[in-house]
């Protein structure tokens, strides 16, 4: 019975030393949890951006596939138009351009295009570009060189030469566009803020354009 003050006295001792073993082997599992928590978010942002990337880029092959159609609609009806000239025995050789040359060049640029070879399709537009720098069909070419660019995924170079075409030529018919494909490669650089920017821009400038309303849809997207 001698050792019973001591027992007493030693037992508050313990509890507190296992209440302060026990604290710190807390605080670890909250600290694990919270940085669960934390890549578990991040893991759902990256999650939810490659899923806005991939919607965005499937709707940017939708767009060229169209894009390349209506090219493909423009030469069969223009070659049309010459066939039916060449009937009623008149001149057969109406082209886009005065100088045969000139002409040469920006189908042979156009045919690679068509044919899916970018890069050389890129090179031949800049080609016909210091070549022509006056051609009524500039904007035209400057805005297909900035697409094949783009196609060819030189997506810095695509956004620099297409800027510069709208900057150059705001009223161009082809400005809205060139701004579509701009906000394009912006978002295959995962830039989505500056993307989000530009179709705004198309949607504010370009009003009543087609371009207009796919920006429109495209915003939706990055929503």
């Amino acid at each position: 019975m001698k050792n019973l003050p001591l027992r007493r006295l030693l037992l508050p001792s313990l509890a507190s030393l296992f209440l302060f073993t026990a604290v710190p082997a807390q605080a670890f599992a909250d600290d694990e949890a919270r940085r669960a928590i934390l890549e578990l978010r991040q893991q759902i942002r990256q999650m939810n951006e490659q899923n806005q990337q991939a919607r965005l880029r499937l709707a940017d092959e939708v767009d060229m596939l169209r894009q390349e159609v209506a090219t493909l609609r423009g030469k069969v009806e223009q070659l049309s138009w010459q066939n039916s000239q060449a009937q009623g025995g008149d001149n057969a050789d109406q082209t886009l351009f005065d100088d045969p040359q000139e002409q040469a060049a920006y189908e042979g640029a156009m045919d690679l295009y068509r044919s899916g070879q970018y890069p050389q399709a890129a090179s031949g537009f800049s080609a016909f570009i210091d070549a022509y720098p006056n051609s009524p069909q500039l904007d035209e070419v400057r805005f297909y060189e900035g697409s094949a660019l783009y196609a060819s995924r030189n997506f810095r170079a695509a956004i620099q030469k297409l800027q510069a075409l709208v900057k150059d030529h705001p009223g161009s018919s082809r400005a809205a566009d060139a701004l579509m494909v701009v906000a394009s490669s912006e978002v295959e650089q995962n830039d989505l803020a500056s993307a989000q920017k530009t179709l705004q821009r198309i949607v504010k400038d370009y009003p009543g354009t087609a371009a207009a309303d796919t920006a429109k849809s495209r915003l939706e997207l990055l929503r």
